[in-house]
């Protein structure tokens, strides 16, 4: 990536971000034309060419660019310092739906890479779905005590079931145009609040 891409304003930054996780969520990857999110950033091809030198170099930006707002996110949200899952997941929600105002289709973008068959990255994809997505990255972070859960828990596939309803979820949604984020923090709330009921260890 050209790093004059940095020396413009945040604003035209967020432009060109915004647009290519617009144009990636609506389409495969094979079919999102670098054109198209030019015109949505409201540049010239050539100058996205100009910052990034072909296709692939900016989806894995994008990526790279999601993973870490939402790990800043994260920290602002205090959810690496909880030793509670649901309360770090109950703050990463609201991390989210903050980043869901400033970047509208990241959610949507996440979850196509997620599903992405394109060999051009979806290795990548997987390397990144490993490393932040996994029962076992959660775990690392947070010192989950095990004795909090329900005795024999299977923990990886709780995990897995609750990322996958999230996703979802999410995936159901976002398939509007007009996303109300009140309503979606208020829904993983309450599923939140379900898993807890179900999967912690009952107090005697």
């Amino acid at each position: 990536m050209n790093e004059k891409f940095y020396t413009l304003s945040a604003e035209k930054q967020r432009a060109i971000i915004n647009a290519g996780y617009r144009v990636f969520s609506q389409n495969s990857y094979k079919k999102s034309p670098m054109s198209e999110i030019a015109d949505a950033a409201g540049i010239s091809k050539s100058l996205l060419f100009h910052y990034f030198h072909n296709k692939r170099e900016l989806y894995l930006f994008l990526l790279e660019t999601c993973v870490q707002t939402t790990i800043e996110y994260l920290q602002k949200y205090q959810c690496y310092e909880q030793g509670d899952l649901f309360e770090a997941m109950y703050r990463g929600l609201q991390a989210k739906v903050h980043l869901m105002k400033q970047y509208p289709d990241m959610g949507t973008f996440v979850i196509k890479a997620y599903y992405e068959k394109d060999e051009a990255v979806c290795d990548d994809v997987k390397g990144y779905i490993i490393k932040y997505g996994s029962y076992q990255a959660m775990a690392g972070v947070l010192n989950l005590d095990p004795e909090q859960f329900v005795p024999g828990l299977d923990l990886q596939m709780m995990y897995q079931d609750m990322y996958l309803a999230g996703q979802g979820y999410l995936w159901e949604k976002l398939q509007y145009d007009d996303v109300d984020v009140e309503q979606m923090e208020q829904d993983f709330a309450k599923m939140i609040a379900f898993w807890k009921s179900i999967y912690l260890r009952k107090e005697e």
